[in-house]
């Protein structure tokens, strides 16, 4: 179901408080604060789309050794001892916290 944000209305034409609801699309838009009771408005907003950069992409890039040597990173892996053993990459083999 889609996530809607809505805006408190004030007499004084300043922006108010903004709040999400989760209603179905053939629900009417809410016309007061579901806890107030003051009017509110819907506010349209850009909508969330999925991409190739989406955190859950981006963690399963990340993830991904090849992937990432691929694009010139260098990842090291803690071996113990505050120790990091470089696994593929620029850079020196090992890091300490020394």
């Amino acid at each position: 179901m889609p996530v809607y944000l809505y805006e408190v209305v004030r007499e004084d034409g300043q922006p108010g408080e903004r709040f999400e609801v989760v209603q179905r699309m053939a629900e009417d838009a809410l016309t007061v604060h579901p806890e107030t009771g003051e009017p509110v408005k819907r506010v349209i907003t850009a909508p969330a789309i999925g991409s190739r950069w989406m955190d859950m992409n981006m963690d399963r890039n990340m993830k991904d050794d090849s992937k990432l040597n691929k694009l010139g990173f260098t990842k090291y892996e803690k071996s113990g001892d505050g120790k990091y053993v470089k696994k593929f990459g620029q850079g020196p083999d090992m890091i300490s916290k020394d």
